[in-house]
């Protein structure tokens, strides 16, 4: 399994806070997770997952899309964050 978090407006846009995913050869890397989660919750997730500025982070660590995912994996998609 692979536990995957929302965080701020992305957890909005999808009206969900987290999933779990059976780890499988479709989502052994970040981009294959978008595809998956796009194939099976629809095109509007394709618009707020596929977004320039979102970070993705696995196990607390920032990573790109071509990061290998591992059974176990937490995935966390946020949007840039600012302070001040």
């Amino acid at each position: 399994m692979i536990k995957v978090l929302f965080f701020a407006r992305i957890r909005e846009q999808l009206a969900t806070t987290e999933l779990e995913i059976d780890f499988l050869a479709q989502t052994q890397s970040i981009a294959l997770l978008r595809q998956q989660l796009v194939a099976d919750r629809g095109e509007s997730w394709a618009q707020v997952l596929g977004a320039e500025n979102v970070i993705v982070a696995v196990n607390q660590t920032v990573v790109s899309d071509s990061h290998s995912l591992s059974d176990g994996d937490e995935v966390a998609f946020f949007p840039p964050v600012t302070g001040g």
